[in-house]
């Protein structure tokens, strides 16, 4: 019975970080709280980001692909700008993954900056020159700012979720 519990919460916690990305690709959550201010962040990028680097087969490439065209269909976007912009995040774990010999949290969170500065970037670029749709640089800003200081406290609650025996 103990071995069932287990392997239950094994199965749970590997499948978790993959509900959770597309729970907040299909509900729009860039979380943004009106009473506190402007907060607002990316918990996608935070996502997929620290899944492609500890762990790449947790959540599958293709699969983090899909969760963006649904982003593309939640947000009313062109279909597959967010599917490119989550392959760079991807593209940038996975540079640091290969290059890294330890693991350091302060290392991953700058590389985790640059990847979402550089992300933004094209994503606004993209939007805004080719679609011609009118982007607010202030909210962007504000969004790169928060994702990137929560990336400490979800890395901190992601490490206490991975599977036993990983």
């Amino acid at each position: 019975m103990v071995q069932k519990k287990i392997n239950f919460k094994n199965t749970l916690l590997k499948y978790f970080p993959l509900i959770l990305l597309y729970f907040s690709v299909l509900n729009e959550f860039d979380i943004d709280v009106s009473s506190v201010g402007l907060l607002s962040f990316n918990l996608p990028f935070i996502i997929i980001f620290y899944w492609s680097l500890r762990d790449p087969d947790q959540i599958g490439n293709g699969l983090i692909f899909i969760a963006g065209i649904l982003n593309d269909v939640t947000l009313g976007y062109p279909i597959g700008i967010s599917s490119f912009i989550y392959l760079t995040i991807i593209g940038f774990a996975a540079y640091l993954r290969n290059i890294t010999l330890r693991p350091n949290i302060y290392k991953d969170s700058l590389v985790f900056l640059v990847s979402i500065l550089f992300a933004n970037s094209v994503n606004s670029l993209i939007l805004s020159y080719i679609f011609s749709i009118e982007i607010n640089f202030f909210e962007i800003i504000v969004n790169i700012t928060f994702t990137f200081l929560l990336y400490f406290l979800f890395a901190k609650i992601f490490n206490y979720m991975k599977p036993m025996g990983t």
